[in-house]
């Protein structure tokens, strides 16, 4: 853990000592009485937390915040549903690289098994992005959406009035590589929203409803990427052309 997430009611009230992050604390930090370490409140701001006493298997600890936490980046994706073990690493990944919207969906190649999964409905989905927020030190949680179909997600998609790059990633029949799409703007979007398949990829009829809705069709080379590799590769390329990791 990089920091300590607390909702909004945990933070003024002792962590026992045997939840994970009190676990943490005493055996991984080896902190003790009038130590600090680093805090913060989900979705909410980041700060130091004094501890100031332990006993009774309970870490009493005074929270100071000191900034409004790191600020996701306007960037949403797009993910056909992948295996769930998969999923785990996908939401992680893409949650500690700052991304803002994670709208995972069915396809029409995709494994519909999948999603039945109960990662989502059990709250396994969520956690895997608090742990990604919690390995970059951030305090905001990307924003979870749940789609049938591709057709239900395009409509679904809420545009945030800011100008929007829209890509689909395609290793089948791109019209362009992604950095020959970047690089063509003449100037940055306010934000970007990537598409990227489940691992049999887009079919013709998904492709002609990403063109429609006007997302250009782009690749990242010939060789073939599992879902989650292309998810955090293409949010890597992106947010280094945005200039969010200068």
């Amino acid at each position: 853990m990089n920091i300590c997430l607390f909702k909004p009611e945990e933070i003024e009230a002792p962590l026992s000592v045997k939840d994970e992050r009190g676990q943490h604390i005493i055996k991984i930090l080896h902190k003790k009485e009038g130590d600090t370490f680093s805090a913060g409140i989900i979705n909410g701001r980041a700060g130091k937390a004094l501890i100031t006493k332990i006993e009774n298997s309970s870490i009493h600890f005074n929270f100071t915040p000191e900034s409004e936490g790191k600020a996701l980046y306007p960037l949403k994706m797009i993910i056909g549903f992948p295996r769930p073990i998969q999923l785990k690493r996908l939401l992680r990944d893409i949650a500690a690289l700052g991304v803002s919207e994670v709208h995972l969906t069915g396809t029409e190649l995709g494994e519909k098994s999948y999603m039945q999964s109960n990662l989502v409905e059990h709250g396994t989905a969520y956690q895997m992005l608090v742990d990604g927020t919690v390995q970059a030190a951030g305090t905001h949680v990307p924003e979870l959406f749940l789609h049938k179909t591709l057709k239900e997600c395009l409509s679904n998609l809420q545009s945030s009035g800011a100008e929007e790059l829209k890509l689909c990633l395609d290793n089948v029949n791109p019209a362009g590589s992604i950095m020959s799409v970047l690089q063509s703007q003449k100037e940055k979007p306010e934000g970007v929203i990537a598409a990227i398949g489940s691992e049999r990829g887009w079919t013709e009829n998904e492709r002609n409803l990403l063109e429609s809705a006007g997302y250009y069709r782009t690749g990242m080379g010939p060789r073939i990427m599992r879902t989650e590799t292309a998810a955090t590769v293409s949010a890597s390329v992106i947010s280094a052309w945005m200039g969010w990791m200068e």
